[in-house]
């Protein structure tokens, strides 16, 4: 029985142009780029080569491109030290009860330090409204924090309007666009983006590396402390092998991006319509037309997350959920609890699928006779 792959929003495997653009600098391109001799004149053409690549992508500036080590450490500076940085000009910060745990975390420990934080909420059909953003709005609010696509749901949040709402508000506008990029257009210049993080393992380049995008003028404090590398905003020796391996994988995907947004979505159809040949009782979590197109979120009614993942993985599906599962509980899913409310079945009998360019036609079709047989069996005995 074939293995398939459907948690490509966890994480992606590495493509075999990615694997062969690295392999070189690891024989070869050893030198460290802060150096001034040729090995490390070598290193930082690269590093430099990959910059332009990464600011290219999404409208920007080369320089305003701080390479991290992903999407956490990424989301950590940017609000932390914005934040940090901006504490003259005010104390309030808004981001929403649906953002990753990297966001979450990173906003419950600034309200640890003295901050106020305001989290706006979500609602069913998965999405922030920006009247409660206008609301929320404050004279001494200097960061608003609103990820581009939800990572449990795929729900595409009102980035536009989020923007043109804050062109003339002193706040700064960061969105993790961690699920969003390589598949959406993204310019930041005229959607009014001050900061955006960007992780290299969801697009099929190497995990520990990401970058920060961080507009020209913003004041930003580093988190660490040492050398001077990034412009003196993330310090340590680049990962040079990592961030070439990156910039193949970011070429790639901007070349296929639409390619790839049909492929996703034709794979979405086929995987849903075979549930429903199957005569499969399942909900979808979230807006459909708001989804991007590589992810659904599915509740199925009379099962429970742990019972799912299990029997999946039994069967070779690879899937994921929002719950976090400990021995002998589920703790429900933080965002479709945000949704529908904690008490809601579907936050602990909710199930992500997320396709990618290594599956097929019949592999999507295969998966999802598996999931309906699975399912079936545990709610009407089948």
């Amino acid at each position: 029985m074939e293995p398939i792959y459907l948690d490509h929003a966890a994480t992606t495997p590495m493509e075999q142009e990615v694997i062969d653009a690295m392999i070189p600098i690891y024989q070869q391109t050893f030198g460290n780029p802060s150096s001034v001799h040729s090995f490390g004149r070598k290193a930082r053409q690269l590093l430099d080569e990959a910059r332009r690549v990464m600011a290219q992508s999404i409208h920007a500036n080369e320089k305003e491109i701080i390479f991290t080590s992903g999407g956490t450490e990424a989301d950590n500076l940017a609000l932390i030290g914005t934040a940090f940085a901006n504490r003259n000009k005010g104390n309030h910060i808004i981001t929403t009860n649906q953002e990753h745990h990297a966001m979450l975390h990173t906003a419950e420990f600034l309200e640890e330090s003295g901050f106020d934080v305001t989290y706006l909420p979500v609602y069913e059909d998965g999405k922030i409204r920006v009247e409660d953003l206008k609301k929320s709005l404050r004279d001494d609010t200097i960061i608003v924090s609103v990820m581009y696509v939800n990572n449990e749901t795929g729900i595409i949040q009102p980035v536009i309007e989020i923007g043109k709402l804050l062109m003339n508000h002193q706040a700064y506008f960061h969105t993790d666009a961690v699920q969003a990029y390589g598949l959406l257009d993204i310019n930041v210049k005229e959607l009014g983006i001050d900061l955006l993080t960007v992780s290299s393992h969801k697009i099929y380049g190497p995990k520990g590396v990401g970058f920060l995008y961080v507009k020209d003028g913003i004041a930003i404090q580093t988190l660490h402390f040492g050398g001077e590398q990034e412009r003196k905003r993330r310090p340590g020796t680049e990962n040079v092998v990592s961030i070439v391996g990156f910039q193949k994988a970011v070429e790639i995907a901007m070349k296929k991006k639409e390619e790839r947004r049909e492929l996703y979505h034709s794979y979405k159809k086929i995987f849903l319509n075979e549930l429903n040949e199957n005569d499969v009782e399942f909900e979808i979590n979230g807006d459909y037309n708001s989804q991007i197109s590589s992810i659904v979120n599915i509740s199925f009614p009379g099962t429970n997350v742990e019972q799912l993942l299990t029997n999946f993985d039994l069967e070779g599906i690879a899937a994921s959920s929002g719950s976090a599962c400990t021995a002998g509980s589920v703790d429900p899913s933080h965002v479709l609890s945000a949704m529908f409310g904690k008490d809601n079945p579907c936050t602990t009998n909710s199930i992500r699928f997320s396709f990618g360019i290594f599956n097929t036609d019949e592999n999507v079709k295969d998966a999802a006779k598996r999931v309906a047989k699975i399912v079936n069996r545990l709610t009407k005995g089948k």
